[in-house]
C-alpha cells in the first residue's frame, strides 16, 4: 500500500509507485514503527534533485532492496520544499554526525523521532547492507541505540540553544554600520578577482550578497563594494549558469568559472536574481543588467507560471536520464539547425566547441562577449530556441510555495515598474491574488481595482498561512516564518507598485501573526509557529542559505511596513531581529547578505516616498517609476490618487498611512519624500525628485 498518491508534492508523487511502502511524514507512521518495534528510515529530497533521481532508481524503485526495507523499518518520504522545518532539524543532525550535508538526505530514527544515524546519497550496495547492520543492531542491542538516540537529540537541541543564545547581540545603528563595513572587507578578502563570485567551486549565486554590496555602495559609494557586485552579476550572466537562449539561472556552477551548471533552475534563484539585476541597471545603466532582468522575469512567466497564476518550484536537471541533455550542444547540433555559415557563428557566439565543456563532447552555451552583429545573433538564438523546444523538457515541480511566489511578486512588481513592462506587474498581481485566495484560508483575493473606500473582509480570517499549493488545492503544510515574511513584503512591495491598498492590510495581518507565533520572547524569531508539530527541537537558524533566513526576511519586511505607516512597535521589532547579524556578519558574511540590506536600509532611513496623482496621468507614471529607479536603499514606496484626507491613513481601515493627507500640488500629481522622521517639501517633476532622492541620508 502506497500513501503518497494523494499528495500535493510532484516529489512524493514520483514515488508513488514504488514497491517501497512509503509513509508521509505524519503521526500514523511513527506510532506504527512502534506498534512494529521497527525503526523510521527517513528519506528527504526534492523533484530537482539529481542525486535524489539516482537513489531511488538504484533502490527505492528496486524489488528486493524494497522489500527489504519494508521487512525491517517504517519508511517516510519527506519533500524538502514542503517540510523545511523536518528538513532543517534532521539536516542540523547529519551534519553534526557527519560534517557535510545534502541531498538525498538519509536519517535512521527511532519511532520518537530521535536519530541514530544520518548520511546523504548511498549506493544500492551500500544502502542494503546499511539497513540490515542498523535493523539487527536494533534487534540485538536495542537498548544501546535507543540510548544513543536519546543522547543525540539532547545534544542536538543543547546545541541549538547555545548557539542562538551565542549570537544575541545589540543592532544599534553604530554597530549596524560596524558590521557593514567589515563584512565589505570579509568579503573582498573573499572575492574571486579572475572569475567574479566568493570561494571557489562550486559556486552558487549570492544573491542576498550581491543585494547588500549594492545597497552598500549607494549607502557610502564604496567602489570596491559596486566592483564585486558587477564583477560576480557580468560573470554569472555571461557564463553556462545562465541559459543564453531562454533565459535564467541553474542553481549553481560546478566549476569556479561559471562555465558549467548543476541544471535544475530554481525560482527562488530567479526571483532574488531577478531583483539585484534590476537593482544593478537602475544604478549602472548597464544595458547587460537590464537585459537579464527581464529575461529572468520572461523565463519565470513563460517556464514556471500555473494555470491558477501562481509560480511553480522548479524545472529538473535532467531530462532522458540525463543531466542536461536538454540545454547542451555540439558543432554539428548547431549546423544541422542554422546551416553551415550561422552555424559557426553560433559556436563563436556561444563558445561551443569540438572538445566540449561538458560531457561527450558538448558544450554549455556561454555568451563571454557581445557580438558585433547584435540582430544575427537575436536571429540565430531564435532559431535555436525554437529547436530546444522540440527535445524532451525537464521536469516541472509545480506546487507553488508560499516564501518563494513572495519573493517572485517582489521582483516582478517592481522590474514591471522599472522596465515599463505592465505585464509584469500583472504577472505579480495573479500570483498574489492566489495566495490571497487560496493559500490565507478565509481571506478573499482581492480585485484589480485602484487604491480607495472598500469594503472590509480582506483581512485573515484565522492568521494562518498556508505553505504550499498544488493544481488549485491548498496543502496541509502549515507556513514557516520565511512565508510569513517574504508574502508579507511580496504585498507591500505590490502595494507601492499597484496602489491597491488592500495588500498592505494583508501584509499587516501576515505580520501580526508573525510576531505573535514566531517570536522568542528576546526579540529573535523561531522558524516554525508555536504550538506546531513538535520536533526534536524547535528550528530556528537566522542565517541565509540559498534564500533569505526567515529572521532576515522577517526584519525586512517589518521594516518596510514601518516606513509605510510609522508603527515604531515594528521598527523596534525589526532592529531587534538584527541583533543576531552582527555575530554571523562577523564569523560568514556570506551567510548574512538578507539582514546586512536590512541594515542598509535603516542606516538609510529608509527613504519613504509617496506619489499621488491620477494613476492613468502620464505626469504621475513618470514620478512613480522615477521614485523607484532612483530608491535609495530599502526605501518604501505608497502611490495613491490624492483622494485619501488626513487621518484617514489607518493600514486596518484601508488607508495607507504615508498617503495621509497627502494631495496634489497646484493640480499637478506630486511626490512627498521623509527620511529620518523629516520630510522634505513636495517635488512634482522627476528631475527634482531625483535630486531629493540623491540627497545623502
Amino acid at each position: 500500500m502506497n500513501r503518497l498518491r494523494n499528495s500535493t508534492s510532484p516529489y512524493l508523487l514520483q514515488h508513488a509507485d514504488n514497491p517501497v511502502d512509503w509513509w508521509p511524514w505524519c503521526d500514523e507512521a511513527f506510532a506504527e514503527a512502534a506498534r512494529r518495534d521497527v525503526p523510521v528510515l527517513l528519506s528527504v529530497g526534492y523533484a530537482a534533485c539529481h542525486w535524489c533521481h539516482v537513489m531511488a532508481h538504484e533502490s527505492f524503485e528496486d524489488p528486493a532492496t524494497a522489500a527489504l526495507l519494508n521487512e525491517h523499518m517504517v519508511a517516510v518520504k519527506v519533500d524538502r520544499e514542503e517540510r523545511p522545518d523536518v528538513d532543517a532539524v534532521y539536516m542540523t543532525a547529519t551534519q553534526a554526525m557527519t560534517g557535510q550535508g545534502g541531498w538525498p538526505m538519509t536519517v535512521v530514527m527511532t519511532p520518537a523521532k530521535e536519530p541514530f544515524f544520518c548520511g546523504t546519497y548511498l549506493p544500492r550496495p551500500y544502502f542494503q547492507q546499511l539497513v540490515t547492520d542498523l535493523s539487527r543492531a536494533w534487534r540485538d542491542h536495542h537498548d544501546d541505540v535507543i540510548d544513543r538516540a536519546t543522547q543525540i537529540a539532547g545534544a542536538l537541541a543543547e546545541n541549538a540553544a547555545a548557539t542562538a543564545q551565542s549570537l544575541r547581540g545589540e543592532a544599534s545603528s553604530p554597530q549596524l554600520g560596524q558590521s557593514a563595513a567589515a563584512a565589505v572587507e570579509g568579503l573582498r578578502r573573499d572575492y574571486d578577482a579572475a572569475w567574479g563570485g566568493f570561494g571557489g567551486a562550486p559556486k552558487f549565486p549570492p544573491s542576498m550578497v550581491l543585494e547588500f554590496l549594492l545597497r552598500h555602495h549607494e549607502r557610502t559609494a564604496d567602489a570596491d563594494a559596486l566592483a564585486m557586485a558587477e564583477g560576480t552579476c557580468e560573470a554569472m550572466a555571461r557564463g553556462g549558469m545562465y541559459d543564453q537562449l531562454g533565459g535564467g539561472f541553474a542553481r549553481y556552477s560546478v566549476d569556479a568559472g561559471w562555465v558549467v551548471p548543476h541544471f535544475e533552475k530554481m525560482l527562488y534563484d530567479n526571483a532574488l536574481l531577478a531583483r539585484v539585476y534590476a537593482h544593478l541597471w537602475r544604478r549602472t545603466g548597464s544595458a547587460l543588467a537590464a537585459r537579464v532582468a527581464g529575461q529572468t522575469c520572461d523565463w519565470m512567466l513563460r517556464e514556471l507560471r500555473t494555470a491558477e497564476g501562481g509560480l511553480a518550484s522548479s524545472l529538473d536537471a535532467d531530462s532522458e536520464g540525463e543531466e542536461g541533455k536538454f540545454y547542451v550542444w555540439r558543432p554539428d547540433e548547431l549546423r544541422a539547425v542554422l546551416g553551415p555559415e550561422d552555424g559557426e557563428f553560433a559556436a563563436a557566439a556561444f563558445s561551443v566547441t569540438e572538445d566540449g565543456t561538458f560531457e561527450h563532447g558538448a558544450s554549455v552555451l556561454q555568451r563571454l562577449t557581445e557580438p558585433a552583429d547584435p540582430e544575427r545573433l537575436a536571429r540565430v538564438s531564435d532559431a535555436l530556441l525554437a529547436a530546444r523546444g522540440t527535445r524532451v523538457r525537464p521536469g516541472r515541480d509545480d506546487k507553488v510555495v508560499a516564501a518563494w511566489n513572495g519573493m517572485a511578486i517582489s521582483a516582478l512588481a517592481e522590474c514591471g515598474l522599472l522596465l515599463a513592462r505592465p505585464d509584469l506587474t500583472a504577472a505579480a498581481r495573479d500570483a498574489a491574488g492566489l495566495l490571497a485566495g487560496l493559500h490565507l484560508p478565509g481571506s478573499q483575493p482581492p480585485g484589480p481595482q485602484p487604491s480607495g473606500p472598500e469594503p472590509s473582509g480582506e483581512h485573515l480570517a484565522d492568521g494562518r498561512l498556508i505553505r504550499t499549493s498544488r493544481d488549485g488545492k491548498a496543502g496541509d503544510t502549515a507556513g514557516t516564518l520565511e512565508d510569513y515574511a517574504c508574502v508579507a513584503e511580496g504585498f507591500l512591495t505590490l502595494s507601492g507598485v499597484t496602489g491597491e491598498a488592500r495588500w498592505l492590510r494583508l501584509a499587516a495581518d501576515l505580520l501580526e501573526v508573525a510576531l505573535g507565533s514566531f517570536g522568542d520572547g528576546a526579540g529573535g524569531f523561531y522558524d516554525t509557529a508555536a504550538g506546531g508539530e513538535a520536533l526534536i527541537f524547535r528550528p530556528a537558524d537566522p542565517a541565509d542559505n540559498a534564500t533569505p533566513s526567515g529572521t532576515f526576511a522577517l526584519a525586512g519586511a517589518l521594516l518596510s511596513y514601518a516606513a509605510l505607516t510609522g508603527s515604531a512597535r515594528h521598527r523596534e521589532a525589526a532592529v531587534g531581529a538584527l541583533g543576531v547579524l552582527p555575530g554571523i556578519a562577523a564569523r560568514y558574511p556570506r551567510a548574512a547578505g538578507a539582514g546586512l540590506s536590512v541594515a542598509e536600509a535603516i542606516l538609510s532611513g529608509p527613504a519613504e516616498i509617496a506619489v499621488v496623482g491620477a494613476l492613468d496621468d502620464g505626469r504621475t507614471r513618470a514620478l512613480h517609476q522615477t521614485a523607484l529607479h532612483a530608491a535609495p536603499p530599502g526605501a518604501v514606496l505608497a502611490l495613491g490618487d490624492g483622494s485619501q484626507p488626513l487621518g484617514a491613513g489607518d493600514a486596518a481601515d484601508g488607508g495607507v498611512p504615508l498617503l495621509d493627507g497627502r494631495g496634489l500640488v497646484d493640480g499637478a500629481p506630486a511626490a512627498y519624500v521623509c527620511r529620518q522622521f523629516t520630510c522634505q517639501a513636495p517635488v512634482t517633476t522627476p528631475e527634482q525628485l531625483r535630486a531629493v532622492l540623491a540627497e545623502p541620508a
